[in-house]
């Protein structure tokens, strides 16, 4: 799929297959092009060439059938500030063709669901960013849609408020379909089953966290505190932090070597499977994502 804005090149021969369960996670910095990928897959804009499916359904082509299985909170998305939480769920579902007492009806049961039944009857305009963000998150879950996007939806909330809406996409994600954007890579790491990695309009990698190990030369991360040197010899990478702690990236035969010379000579040091920062480090060949 290529999508052009005149000569911007949004999106590149971008393709991949991903099973429609569980959170797909699509990374990458600003200006990437996950939003526009997410507009096209959700039926609002159309590509300059190429096609999709989603669960069988032509998304260029039959549109109206796909609107019916799908739900979309775009990055912008407000939850309107003279309305309640359960006016905004209930009007979402009246637009969406259900009547008036079923959408009220399921109002109640999502509030319900994601521990907001307090705030039902309060004005929108008076909620933290974090609960509006949720009664957002509730109104698609009370909708019969099976596949949700979610464009940035933690973007500029606060760490606990973000860990909270974490909570959430967890219970969303047992049984409905979540293809969420995001450039924070903890965010990913933690939630996502599945995570492809956005470059400039490119995809450079689509799969689980273990098969994106794979794809890289060093599956393996060593770290060491300020005033303990790597042992000498080291075929991996090594890096030192304005800390002073040092990493050495590296594979597993060698990873095995210097984490025994390190536990003979009563040195300390961490050792786990390389993070998704490092994989994006080595795949895109910048530091980690923007943390806006």
């Amino acid at each position: 799929m290529t999508k052009h804005y005149g000569a911007t090149k949004a999106l590149e021969s971008v393709s991949f297959s991903v099973p429609t369960s569980g959170i797909f996670a699509l990374i990458g910095r600003n200006g990437a092009g996950k939003t526009t990928l997410v507009r096209i897959l959700a039926t609002e804009l159309q590509p300059t060439s190429g096609s999709a499916w989603i669960n069988g359904i032509d998304v260029i082509n039959e549109e109206k059938k796909l609107r019916e299985r799908i739900a979309i909170v775009p990055q912008e998305a407000r939850a309107i500030a003279w309305m309640t939480p359960s006016q905004t769920i209930s009007s979402y579902l009246l637009w969406r063709g259900f009547r008036l007492g079923e959408a009220k009806r399921r109002a109640t049961e999502s509030l319900a669901r994601l521990g907001l039944e307090k705030y039902a009857s309060k004005l929108n305009r008076t909620l933290s960013g974090g609960t509006k963000r949720k009664v957002l998150a509730a109104t698609v879950l009370a909708s019969e849609s099976d596949i949700i996007f979610l464009d940035e939806p933690t973007t500029g909330l606060d760490p606990i408020s973000r860990r909270e809406f974490w909570e959430i996409l967890r219970e969303l994600g047992r049984d409905r379909f979540i293809f969420l954007t995001t450039h924070y890579l903890e965010e990913a790491e933690q939630l996502a089953d599945n995570i492809g990695i956005l470059k400039d309009g490119h995809l450079l990698a689509s799969g689980s966290l273990a098969s994106l190990r794979e794809r890289i030369r060093y599956q393996y991360s060593i770290k060491l505190p300020p005033k303990v040197s790597p042992p000498s010899g080291v075929q991996g990478e090594i890096t030192t932090g304005k800390n002073g702690e040092s990493q050495i990236m590296t594979n597993e035969d060698e990873a095995f070597t210097i984490s025994r010379e390190l536990s003979e000579n009563g040195l300390r040091f961490s050792i786990s499977p390389v993070s998704l920062e490092d994989i994006f480090f080595q795949l895109v060949g910048e530091v980690a994502v923007d943390e806006q």
